[in-house]
């Protein structure tokens, strides 16, 4: 027993120096473009018509990309939609009678280009939950979350009014989740790497929700920018199939919660 939670604890210390390491290696790789000097004016115009041509390269295949992971979105959010207009209903009508305030929440979070967009949520606390605290991650066991709203949340059925986000072009279906306006500053300065994460659109699901589960502090957040990070990296088609079953196994575990 004691040398399997040995080894237990020396593979999540080496994952940690692995999150570490690339969280690190982005910083310095954003930095070093900024300080970067060329050579003679030759090489200047050689490496600008190799870089021209690369960003080029890199401009295709992600426009590709984008335009079929827009097409997706669009076909996927109408058909869940559809398929889950019943259980949305039944949601609508469980929140309604079971605790007083509106139905749906709406709150401010950041998409690509660092927009600003109302994402949609089953209200699944107290009205009025930061009246007195103001903008606060939410908690384990928090308080404010209401009976009905901890099945909502563990069942991740509160994230279904975010398919008309998709619908509307303001989120993808796979993405780093929206982040809120009053705690990006902060997370920029923590995290100088943390405006990658709004290089692509917001999504419902994506790496780090089903890699590390719910972010509530600046040391849980750490690993959750890394998988956010390397999602932005190495994202591909296979790589949106594989969290998309990822995520049904997460909805059927109801892991990663809160």
């Amino acid at each position: 027993m004691v040398v399997s939670e040995f080894r237990k604890t020396k593979m999540l210390a080496a994952k940690e120096a692995v999150i570490e390491s690339f969280i690190n290696s982005r910083q310095v790789r954003a930095s070093s473009k900024s300080n970067y000097k060329f050579g003679s004016a030759s090489e200047v115009k050689d490496n600008s018509a190799n870089i021209e041509s690369s960003d080029n390269a890199i401009d295709a295949v992600n426009f590709g990309y984008d335009t079929f992971k827009r097409v997706f979105d669009l076909l996927g959010s109408s058909f869940l939609i559809l398929a889950t207009s019943p259980l949305m209903i039944a949601a609508v009508l469980a929140v309604k009678l079971t605790s007083p305030g509106p139905i749906v929440f709406k709150q401010k979070r950041l998409t690509r280009g660092a927009k600003i967009f109302t994402l949609l949520k089953f209200r699944t606390m107290v009205s009025n939950a930061e009246n007195s605290t103001g903008a606060v991650w939410a908690e384990s066991n928090d308080p404010r979350i209401t009976k009905l709203g901890k099945f909502l949340r563990r069942t991740r059925i509160d994230e279904l009014p975010q398919l008309f986000n998709v619908l509307a072009g303001d989120m993808s279906l796979i993405g780093p989740r929206p982040e809120r306006p009053e705690f990006s500053e902060k997370l920029c300065k923590e995290f100088p790497s943390f405006n990658k994460r709004l290089e692509v659109k917001a999504g419902i699901t994506g790496l780090a929700q089903v890699g590390s589960g719910y972010a509530a502090c600046l040391s849980s957040y750490r690993k959750k920018l890394a998988l956010d990070l390397l999602y932005i990296q190495n994202r591909c088609l296979l790589l949106d199939l594989k969290i998309t079953l990822k995520t049904v196994l997460v909805i059927i575990t109801g892991s990663g919660a809160r």
